[in-house]
């Protein structure tokens, strides 16, 4: 076999085996630029390592379909395991393949992720390791079920995608929490892969601009195309301020089933900083929360701090009906959307309004919150990844912009997709 690998696939092959750091690991995950070479060693050496860890077990090979797991992975990885010794039969009809190797013999079976009901294609089965290449692509249901079913001491589990959006399921649950999952994460990059030449790799750099380039090629989890706030990034967040605000107000985006945002803001030398959050995510959290468990929630935020306002989303009567009798002087919010915006990435721009650090759900959105160009309407935004944007939006509309000339928001204009 005359293949070269990089150090980093190298890692890949080795990770499990004894006297390697990674081996006490219980997943590993290869993500990052496309051709960068990941899905072959990753193939390779999980193969590798169930034949030798295990004899008589069952193994997953998971993609979007059947026949990406055959065209993708199987097709570059069988002729390297042949020349190693390897032999196989299969059953197409049954999607399962039999490999052998010395006295050693395993079963891997072959699923496709590509919707909710492939869930029931994998239930029942036991398994001793599974591996999930295009993960990004598959739901939710079916990623987790496939794990649950790695019942066998020593299972492992083994992923590979190309990124994704910001707020994609996999990238918040599993690349933000590796370490929660004792996983190896590996970000490959074009270079990793040996076998593309320097033309190769200056065509693939020239095919992508802008996001794309960021995702396809660097190999970062960002929004491909439509952000409303393009030119957000982490240069525009700080630390929280010190000391005393000389003012404090909460905004507030109201939802049931929808998530709930809160964000205190304090105005340090005439500069408001979105210094704290609260995000409640019902649906994520399996579990709704009262108008009261609202209200507490917003008590905590605001601590032992004077508030002057609660600005809130006018469409909330009934939490606004619980914030006045509680005491809070409440604001119903502007919600225009469309100036709101424009408004918001002006204060943006020009400083007046700051988001800090700690507020991660509404740094989150922003790398998420899109304009709607499947509409045909340019001016529309996705129902989506929206409830921080909606609630800082509010508070910009309500309270920031009217303390300058509202006349002049149009130097903030954000430039929509044409």
């Amino acid at each position: 076999m005359n293949l070269i690998f990089s150090p980093k696939q190298q890692t890949v092959l080795r990770w499990w085996s004894q006297g390697s750091p990674y081996c006490y690991m219980d997943a590993i995950i290869c993500d990052g630029a496309v051709r960068s070479g990941k899905t072959l060693c990753l193939g390779l050496s999980f193969i590798l390592w169930a034949m030798t860890r295990f004899h008589k077990q069952q193994f997953a090979l998971c993609g979007k379909t059947t026949e990406s797991v055959r065209r993708n992975l199987l097709a570059s990885v069988l002729p390297l395991l042949e020349e190693l010794g390897f032999s196989w039969e299969e059953k197409v009809s049954r999607n399962w393949m039999k490999f052998r190797f010395g006295d050693r013999e395993n079963t891997f079976f072959l699923f496709g992720g590509k919707d909710e009901g492939s869930v029931a294609l994998i239930q029942g089965v036991t398994l001793a390791g599974v591996l999930l290449d295009e993960v990004a692509l598959m739901p939710r249901s079916f990623v987790e079920q496939a794990c649950a079913r790695c019942s066998v001491t020593g299972a492992k589990f083994w992923f590979s995608c190309n990124p994704a959006g910001p707020a994609h399921w996999f990238y918040r649950e599993w690349i933000c929490k590796a370490r929660e999952h004792s996983a190896l994460h590996l970000r490959f990059l074009m270079e990793d892969n040996p076998t593309l030449s320097p033309e190769t790799l200056q065509r693939y750099e020239r095919a992508f601009h802008g996001a794309f380039y960021r995702r396809f090629v660097l190999g970062e989890w960002t929004a491909a195309e439509g952000l409303v706030y393009d030119f957000f990034d982490e240069s525009l967040v700080q630390p929280a301020p010190s000391g005393e605000a000389s003012r404090w107000i909460i905004s507030c985006d109201y939802g049931t089933v929808n998530p709930t945002s809160l964000g205190l803001w304090g105005n340090f030398d005439g500069v408001w900083y979105r210094v704290k959050e609260y995000y409640y995510d019902a649906r994520q959290e399996k579990r709704q929360q009262t108008d009261q468990e609202y209200a507490q929630r917003l008590r905590e935020l605001a601590g032992n701090r004077t508030i002057e306002a609660v600005v809130a989303d006018p469409s909330a009567a009934s939490f606004l009906e619980v914030l006045r009798r509680e005491g809070w002087n409440v604001r119903k919010a502007k919600n225009d959307v469309l100036s709101g915006i424009r408004l918001t990435a002006d204060a943006l721009k020009n400083g007046t309004i700051v988001i800090c650090s700690p507020c991660t759900d509404a740094i989150r959105e922003f790398g998420s919150y899109c304009w709607d160009l499947s509409s045909g309407d340019k001016d529309k935004v996705k129902k989506e990844f929206d409830h921080a944007m909606d609630e800082i939006r509010y508070f910009v509309a309500t309270i920031a912009a009217p303390e300058q000339r509202e006349d002049i928001f149009f130097a903030g204009f954000v430039e929509r997709p044409r």
